[in-house]
């Protein structure tokens, strides 16, 4: 939910305060170098919940961060905004497997939390 103080200049962007968990997933998300990539497993081990939750962060407050680094366990990148996340991870040298090279390769580019 937007929040204000009121005593900013009416072409200044609102004020956003995420609720807790957000913040601690998105501070998750915001150490994660280029070219380097996360599960929505790993997060979930740092911050006390489910990959689901972590998931339902993303899809809320993903915009926020660099959200193209945070990975089904298998390597896949999310599927929404057609395609974009891998022209991310592409762009940012990010170690790439599979026939099409559709998938990061874990083994290589898991940025330890």
């Amino acid at each position: 939910m937007p929040a204000t103080d009121g005593d900013g200049p009416a072409d200044e962007p609102p004020a956003y305060e995420l609720p807790n968990y957000a913040d601690a997933v998105l501070s998750q998300v915001e150490r994660v170098p280029e070219g380097h990539v996360v599960t929505y497993g790993d997060i979930a081990a740092v911050v006390g919940k489910g990959p689901r939750q972590v998931g339902a962060v993303m899809s809320q407050y993903g915009g926020l961060v660099t959200w193209w680094r945070v990975l089904r366990a298998d390597g896949r990148p999310a599927q929404c905004h057609d395609g974009e996340a891998l022209e991310h991870l592409r762009a940012e040298g990010t170690p790439l497997k599979g026939t099409f090279l559709d998938r990061v390769d874990l083994a290589r580019a898991r940025f330890p939390l």
